[in-house]
């Protein structure tokens, strides 16, 4: 079965409802995708990645992917040539974005049509600001064991569950030295820095869907809020309560129509 390729190059603005959905497809240029409001939940073959508004993913061009609104999303994209790569990254990535790259997606993103010499030194300001940008670890990667998988279905059935890996190893029938041996190999990660990514994934989504801080810390298995503002804060650099504030604020502003692929 082919993969639906999209070479068009230029920039896109559009809304997209609580879990609406891009299927899989390729692009022949690079993208960074900008949700100003809302979560991204970005799907590739290595694994998943979510980015929340005040981040972008960098997406290399011809790498296979999908994309899901978590909560009521505006999106973002620009596109670059094939040969305009200032990350040097094979795979995406999510980015933290500096206020002058957030004003000049927005610039190239916006209702006024800009005309193509404003346009290219916008483009120059964007890949200036690129080379710049940190490369956060936020990836969540797809194991591909078939004892992590069932660990992974276990864990993203129920994000709290507080079972040790042996415990959790005792369930599927592998021991807990064979189990931490394959999360380091497989994932690149251990088991505890894992589940971590996991279950912050989830706090995304539930944050995104209106639950409170208390009650996505509680579903996510932190010992009390104070535990997973710390976790959240240091892997999203705002705090949960800032993000939810941030969101809705954005959230009462009206959208344009439009299309992305």
């Amino acid at each position: 079965m082919s993969m639906p390729r999209h070479g068009h190059s230029g920039t896109s603005r559009v809304p997209l409802a609580h879990r609406e959905r891009i299927d899989w497809h390729t692009h022949d240029d690079h993208q960074l995708l900008f949700p100003h409001r809302g979560v991204l939940h970005v799907r590739t073959a290595h694994g998943d990645w979510m980015v929340p508004p005040h981040r972008a993913v960098w997406l290399p061009a011809r790498v296979p992917h999908a994309h899901e609104a978590i909560g009521t999303t505006e999106l973002r994209a620009v596109t670059f040539a094939p040969a305009r790569n200032p990350l040097r990254l094979d795979r995406p990535a999510v980015l933290v974005v500096t206020p002058l790259l957030r004003e000049v997606v927005a610039a190239l993103t916006g209702d006024e049509e800009q005309a193509a010499g404003p346009r290219r030194n916008l483009e120059a300001v964007a890949l200036d600001q690129l080379r710049r940008v940190e490369a956060l670890r936020v990836h969540l990667p797809t194991p591909d064991d078939p004892r992590l998988a069932d660990i992974a279905r276990i864990l993203h059935a129920d994000p709290g569950d507080p079972r040790t890996l042996a415990e959790l190893g005792a369930a599927i029938g592998a021991s807990e030295r064979t189990l931490s041996r394959l999360f380091r190999t497989r994932t690149g990660m251990t088991f505890p820095q894992w589940r971590t990514q996991l279950r912050l994934h989830h706090a995304l989504t539930g944050l995104a869907t209106g639950r409170s801080v208390t009650r996505v810390a509680a579903e996510c298995g932190y010992s009390s809020p104070s535990a997973f503002i710390h976790a959240f804060s240091a892997a999203f650099g705002t705090t949960p309560g800032a993000y939810v504030s941030a969101d809705a604020s954005r959230n009462s502003r009206r959208l344009p129509t439009g299309s992305v692929e």
